[in-house]
């Protein structure tokens, strides 16, 4: 008998066979690689117990001048931003009717049919009636005098929402002689239509010339939003420019720059906000250019415009200030920005920009670095320490001052099984902590995230599975990286459980190695783990699972389940064949063990010759 030593190469290797990619591994899920080896995800939990409305799709943190540590989080519904443990709505208003709305009920319902006379709601806006009276039953002043969301709309002066009471009979008011209505900015998408995202604009929609059809309404909800000093700017893709001020608090909401008081051209719709940290400029990607004396209201998805430094209220081009535009060239639409050190990079569908800070008199320089290289969706680039990555139509790149194709050991893995539909989800994300920068994405047979791949930076090597997040944000405001999904906020790489229950579906498989030398078949009698148990007691345990096969083509045959503790030395087993698989998986919630860290070292096999047949 002789002991053999398995060391596998890091990373996954999907783009050739399992038996090509020999002494390497081929699948896992929540693993990650760390010096080379192996290891279990950090777990998770609620940040809050509370949940918001809407799917989350941007995080953003920042801290006041006094030290208050904010989070913006923007969804498909409202805008939020959390001070402590609280989810503060600060969703702007659109339009305000004053004693013009009035309400009509159907004995045995809950529906409620307000009439208001171009209204300009669509389903799923939220809108806040005060000065309401009781209908004369059920449905009474309280019920009507608060915020309810518009489930229908069925013309444009009526529209439905679903009340907390059943009317009866007597219900057959009208709420009063008129009520007050506050309507909140229209809600978006939260599935992407094709044709109002990627070749929306005038040169690949409609006829020659024909204007844009972007806006808020039609398009995926996704919002960009940036600090300016201790306020912040924020905007739904294709919608108004907004600004919450900090010193106002939380009970207020933002409000369009354009209508603040001494507001100058500011443009009324965007693309993308951004903020110049180096030299204090909001940019507005995707915005109405200037007609005449006013703004056009209509996007130019190609127009780049921002405003005088030090000063968001100004974007009037002048000889005494610094504001300004400039029109890309190469692409058709901006579908996203990233900024980095000293830059901004700019994607359009089929380009890469760097925008910088080259002083007066053209303030701002910008040069094509890349062409033929598009952006995959708007939240699909990120910077890392290292430079920039991002996601393009068909594989993953790296810019730091020039693009280059990043080597990918899973590319026909993801791009075979990605929704391109929905690609306008794409989120990139750093874990800087692990040296990785990874992608959350919808698979083929889902409109929603439900996948991840991460590229290890540190170790060079890739990795990937199953997990939903719809917005991520690393560490550095905050201690730990927070993301969201279904409603609730999270903080990352606490521990090694699923918010107190256990991490389910944890493992990692290695391709196919030859038990000797794959002349002859061999017989595996014993097996002497080498693994490392994280944060968790003596009764923690794995499952080492030993496959075996004969041929390439067979069906691998789980010959023995290992279960390993702290305390195993070996473990006497039976196995034959030519290949063998080893697959390690958390035993998560067995015996009430919730929680298990682990890290694969070396593991030994006892292996015979035995025979040829």
């Amino acid at each position: 008998m002789a002991l053999q030593k398995i060391n596998f190469q890091p990373g996954i290797n999907r783009e050739g066979t399992s038996y090509d990619n020999e002494f390497g591994w081929f699948d896992c899920n929540l693993v990650r690689f760390r010096m080379g080896r192996p290891e279990k995800f950090g777990g998770w939990q609620k940040v809050v117990d509370s949940s918001f409305l809407g799917t989350g799709r941007a995080l953003f943190n920042w801290t006041a001048l006094e030290g208050t540590k904010y989070l913006g989080i923007g969804t498909t519904l409202k805008y939020y931003v959390l001070e402590g443990d609280s989810f503060d709505d600060i969703t702007p208003i659109r339009a305000t009717t004053t004693n013009g709305i009035v309400f009509a009920a159907t004995n045995g319902s809950s529906t409620i049919t307000a009439t208001d006379d171009a209204h300009g709601a669509v389903v799923g806006d939220f809108v806040t009636i005060a000065g309401a009276v009781s209908l004369g039953g059920l449905i009474t002043a309280g019920v009507l005098n608060q915020e309810h969301q518009i489930t229908s709309v069925p013309s444009l002066n009526t529209f439905t929402f679903t009340a907390t009471a059943t009317a009866n009979a007597s219900d057959s008011g009208n709420g009063g002689s008129g009520a007050d209505a506050v309507y909140q900015i229209n809600v978006g998408l939260d599935t992407f239509v094709q044709g109002t995202g990627w070749g929306a604009g005038p040169w690949s929609a409609g006829t020659f010339g024909s204007v844009s059809s972007l806006s808020s309404v039609n398009q995926l909800r996704l919002w960009s939003h940036d600090n300016f000093g201790e306020d912040l700017i924020i905007n739904p893709r294709a919608g108004g420019i907004f600004k919450w001020t900090e010193s106002s608090g939380t009970s207020t909401r933002a409000v369009l720059i354009s209508g603040i008081s001494g507001a100058n051209l500011v443009p009324t719709v965007g693309l993308q906000v951004i903020t110049s940290e180096v030299d204090r400029h909001l940019i507005v990607l995707g915005a109405d250019p200037i007609e005449g004396e006013a703004r056009s209201g209509v996007i130019d998805p190609m127009l780049v415009a921002f405003s005088d430094q030090e000063n968001e209220l100004d974007f009037e081009p002048r000889n005494t200030n610094t504001a300004g535009s400039l029109r890309l060239s190469s692409g058709s639409q901006i579908i996203g920005a990233v900024k980095s050190r000293q830059e901004i990079i700019i994607f359009t569908d089929s380009a890469v920009y760097s925008m910088q800070f080259i002083g007066p008199p053209f303030t701002f320089g910008i040069n094509l670095i890349n062409e033929n290289t598009g952006l995959v969706g708007p939240n699909a680039a990120v910077t890392a320490p290292n430079g920039i990555y991002f996601m393009s139509y068909d594989s993953f790149y790296f810019y730091n001052s020039t693009v280059q194709q990043l080597p990918c050991t899973v590319l026909d893995y993801v791009f075979s099984d990605i929704n391109k539909d929905q690609a306008y989800k794409i989120t990139a994300f750093t874990n800087n902590k692990h040296s990785e920068v990874g992608w959350y994405y919808p698979s083929s047979s889902s409109l929603e995230i439900d996948r991840y791949v991460i590229y290890n930076y540190q170790e060079k090597v890739w990795y990937y599975g199953q997990l939903s997040r719809t917005a991520w944000l690393d560490s550095g405001v905050q201690n730990y990286p927070q993301a969201v999904n279904d409603g609730y906020l999270y903080q990352h790489e606490i521990g090694f459980n699923d918010d107190g229950a256990e991490m389910t579906n944890v493992f990692i498989e290695s391709s196919d190695f030859d038990i000797g030398d794959g002349e002859q078949f061999s017989f595996i009698s014993r097996v002497i783990p080498d693994i490392k148990f994280l944060d968790s007691d003596t009764g923690s345990n794995i499952n080492l699972l030993t496959k075996t096969r004969n041929f390439p083509g067979d069906t691998l045959t789980t010959a023995a389940t290992s279960n390993i503790t702290s305390t195993t030395q070996q473990n006497f087993i039976r196995a034959r064949g030519r290949q063998a698989v080893i697959r390690i998986s958390s035993n998560d919630g067995d015996d009430g063990n919730v929680g298990v860290g682990w890290r694969l070292g070396s593991t030994r096999y006892d292996i015979r010759s035995d025979g040829r047949r």
